[in-house]
């Protein structure tokens, strides 16, 4: 069986890259016949369904990992950790979907400035 620490971050990333693309995919799904035509509100209602998904991933997540459940992260450290992993989630569906952005020195400063914040939440 996976530990606990391990389960949590795996489906911590599971449920970011569904909430990802409910977040942001959108802007894509025009590029698919199927959606060319589809307007706002066809647009929120299939991100909602796409981000249910991300909620059957992120309860469980932060059931097993938080601290108060028995598990090994207080909830200081179960924020950044999803915090830092949907930044990276961001970042890869960024530079494959979105072929304009690119990720550039000040991106790889800022995401160094996120690591270091995870240094300091799980700093005793």
């Amino acid at each position: 069986m996976i530990a606990r620490p391990a389960l949590t971050i795996l489906l911590l990333i599971a449920s970011n890259t569904f909430m990802t693309l409910a977040w942001y995919g959108h802007l894509r799904f025009k590029d698919f016949s199927l959606f060319k035509n589809a307007g706002l509100f066809t647009m929120i209602l299939i991100s909602w369904g796409i981000a249910f998904f991300e909620y059957l991933l992120m309860v469980p997540a932060n059931k097993l990992g938080a601290e108060v459940n028995g598990g090994p992260f207080n909830m200081w450290q179960l924020k950044i950790i999803q915090e830092v992993i949907s930044i990276s989630v961001f970042i890869v569906f960024t530079l494959i979907f979105f072929k304009t952005d690119q990720l550039r020195l000040n991106h790889f400063i800022g995401f160094a400035f996120l690591l270091a914040a995870v240094y300091f939440f799980f700093k005793k």
